[in-house]
């Protein structure tokens, strides 16, 4: 078992995976798929942070970084987000999802002062992530009067935070049609799509 950087020749594997990951989790079907395709030719995808971990060549996890930004109002920095991290369902509860994340924050450090994620904040929590709203940094689309735990930063180096209130946006490639989804997703083996009580309900 290794883990390496993702080539071209994993592309199809990959969103297969990334697919049946996520695949009626937190909505009917699954979009992180074409999210992953998509962001290889987009200016936001960080390549040398695209890994997968291999078990007899065969591929069961993978993780993306994207660029995108934070507004301060008066001016805009960059920052990163991770994202999407999938592994493969008969390897999971393994620590194979922490083993990759790990090892990728560790590169990321190098070169960036701080990492967003948005996802489960009790999961993220054991990584070094904590709420982005301890220092003023909000979602876009988000009340900044309100706690969003979901949101978090794992923060390297305090010297590119300003000292007021910052919106942070994800890379544009995230905005998803789900018309392009469902076409995209007629490359694929059929999967149905279900409704579930665990799923993310709309407030």
């Amino acid at each position: 078992m290794k883990i390496r950087l993702e080539n071209e020749n994993d592309y199809w594997e990959v969103e297969n995976l990334v697919r049946n990951s996520f695949w009626n989790v937190y909505r009917p079907g699954a979009f992180e798929h074409y999210i992953v395709h998509n962001l290889r030719d987009d200016e936001s995808f960080i390549r040398n942070l695209a890994y997968v971990i291999e078990d007899n060549g065969k591929i069961i996890g993978h993780i993306n970084y994207s660029k995108g930004f934070i507004d301060y109002t008066d001016e805009k920095i960059d920052a990163i987000v991770l994202g999407p991290v999938a592994i493969d369902e008969n390897y999971q509860n393994k620590g194979l999802g922490s083993k990759l994340i790990n090892f990728t924050l560790k590169l990321a450090s190098d070169n960036f002062p701080f990492v967003f994620v948005i996802g489960d904040e009790n999961y993220y929590s054991r990584f070094g992530f904590q709420s982005a709203s301890e220092y003023n940094l909000f979602l876009e689309g988000t009340d900044v009067n309100e706690e969003s735990p979901f949101f978090m930063i794992r923060l390297f180096d305090e010297k590119n935070l300003k000292d007021k209130p910052g919106i942070f946006h994800n890379p544009e490639v995230f905005n998803i049609n789900q018309r392009d989804v469902d076409e995209f997703d007629k490359q694929f083996e059929f999967k149905q799509k279900m409704i579930l009580d665990s799923q993310l309900k709309e407030i």
